[in-house]
């Protein structure tokens, strides 16, 4: 039963990555691309490594860390580069 749990977790992961690169091939803007791709990818990335944990359960600190490195890693990235992806210079003061 841990085995189809797994694979299951593993498969939904795996249909995330493929779900979040559709949007990249729409008309819509930078930035809704990137937050999908991003997230999309975060949880696919999360579920796969989660499949994991429950294959190798004497694993658990080091895919624990992999998750938690995962969401952090990923949330920040897309933060910078949505910030970087903007136009203008940010180091302008607003008036």
């Amino acid at each position: 039963m841990i085995n189809i749990l797994s694979y299951i977790c593993i498969g939904i992961g795996i249909f995330f990555w493929f779900w979040g690169t559709f949007p990249l091939m729409g008309k819509r803007s930078v930035l809704f691309k990137l937050h999908s791709l991003s997230v999309a990818d975060t949880l696919g990335s999360i579920l796969i490594v989660f499949g994991l944990l429950l294959k190798k359960p004497s694993e658990w600190p080091l895919l624990l860390l992999a998750i938690i490195t995962l969401a952090i890693w990923n949330t920040m990235l897309g933060y910078v580069l949505a910030f970087c992806s903007g136009e203008g210079d940010h180091n302008e003061p607003q008036s």
